[in-house]
This record gives C-alpha cells, structure tokens and sequence, in this order.
C-alpha cells in the first residue's frame, strides 16, 4: 500500500501539472518521480518530502532556507542541486509549483 505522505503530494504535483503531456510519472523506490525527457523533475518521496532537482546557482541560497536540505538517498548524498524539501515548506501549491517551475528551468538548462 502507498504511503499517504506520496499519494497526497504526488496529487498536487500531477495537478498543478494540469496533464502536461510532457511530463512522464513513474514509481521508483516507493515513490512517484515525476519526469521529463527521462529527467527527474520532482518527486514525492516516502515521508512527506519532496525531491527536486534545481539550477546550481539557486541551489547554494536554496539550501539556507527552513525545510530544504541537501538530498540523501539511501548511503549516498546527492550532488549539490538535489534538494530535500520538508512538507512544511510545499505546503500550500503557490510554494510547490515553485519548486515546479525550478525544476523545469534545470531540466530546461541541461
């Protein structure tokens, strides 16, 4: 079974989306990453937070903020511009679609 904390902010993501034909959503690892051009965007991760990856330059200040830290799967730790995100910080849909829109200017850069 799903955890609730994936479910719940993978829906906002898929909606604040609005079924963006160029968004893939797949599961991985028990949670829903959310991709485009094979790239992660964001997911929402077991537990409530949401992973994205951001532009470099925004990365470095990002990381100061309350609720964003730098991203660690399993043993290893992400390279700088993959950021953890808590709950609190995404929680109303004009902060998400923030992290969103972060996203896609990385994935855009690429």
């Amino acid at each position: 079974m799903a955890d609730p904390a994936v479910v719940e902010l993978a829906d906002r993501i898929r909606a604040l989306l609005g079924g963006d034909g160029e968004i893939e959503e797949r599961a991985m690892f028990g949670s829903r990453a959310f991709l485009s051009d094979a790239r992660t965007l964001v997911a929402a991760l077991k537990a409530g937070p949401l992973l994205g990856r951001v532009p470099p330059a925004p990365a470095a200040a990002l990381i100061t903020e309350p609720g964003v830290s730098r991203a660690v799967m399993g043993a290893r730790t992400m390279s700088d511009n993959w950021l953890d995100v808590s709950p609190e910080a995404v929680a109303d849909d004009a902060a998400l679609m923030g992290w969103i829109d972060l996203a896609r200017e990385d994935a855009e850069g690429a």
